[in-house]
């Protein structure tokens, strides 16, 4: 099965985003990632559901939106609202995290969940069979650019492995952070099913195309 590529919009020119989301969903992009930061939760501050309307008016593609928020619960239904087909939160902010997940499956949204890179994934056990997909986090999030975290992989392996042991194998586990055409073979090697890349894919010399390409062409060579 062919690797999912998920051009994060965190990388794209703002003042053109229908034209580069169009652009990336006729290049060969599989999802469109959409990065929501609070400036509570993480430094950074980006967007919110009218924009990623914006998004979904733009593409026909599973629009795949990752809320880097404090209490998320009070915002799901605006997200659901504005077309998002995956919602994903983070454990960290959820303290009643089986709840937060069955309200965004009762949205009619995919939910999704995730953790900071130095959170434990054993705190996830529980709702991996809940959900569709689980999110390794390669960089502390906040801010597109970031460098991949080096045991990040060894984390993409630990978490596939727990993915079948609970037989929620059918998960998909996605990477975010630090994605290109050098660390793309080692995530899909250790099992990661989507990547999401940003600069790599929006500020590739080459042009979106070419850099989906590459980035497909290394993942799938693993």
């Amino acid at each position: 099965v062919s690797i999912k590529i998920a051009p994060s919009i965190l990388s794209c020119d703002f003042g053109r985003l229908a034209e580069e989301v169009r652009e990336a969903s006729a290049s060969g992009a599989d999802w469109i990632h959409v990065d929501v930061m609070d400036g509570q939760f993480v430094p950074n501050i980006t967007i919110g559901p009218a924009v990623t309307a914006a998004v979904r008016a733009a593409t026909d593609l599973p629009v795949d939106v990752h809320l880097m928020i404090e209490h998320p619960e009070q915002h799901l239904a605006a997200f659901a609202d504005a077309g998002a087909d995956y919602l994903t939160v983070h454990q960290e902010v959820c303290p009643h995290l089986h709840q937060t997940v069955q309200h965004i499956r009762e949205l009619g949204v995919k939910p999704g969940v995730t953790l900071n890179p130095a959170t434990s994934l054993t705190s996830l056990a529980d709702i991996l069979p809940e959900v569709d997909l689980a999110l390794i986090m390669s960089v502390n999030p906040g801010f597109g650019g970031q460098a991949y975290i080096p045991s990040s992989t060894e984390r993409i392996e630990l978490l596939r492995g727990m993915l079948d042991e609970v037989g929620a194998a059918g998960v998909e586990l996605q990477v975010d952070g630090g994605v290109n055409t050098k660390t793309a073979g080692l995530a899909s090697a250790a099992g990661a099913t989507v990547l999401v890349a940003g600069s790599a894919v929006f500020r590739h010399s080459g042009g979106i195309a070419e850099a989906i390409r590459l980035i497909r062409e290394t993942a799938d060579a693993h």
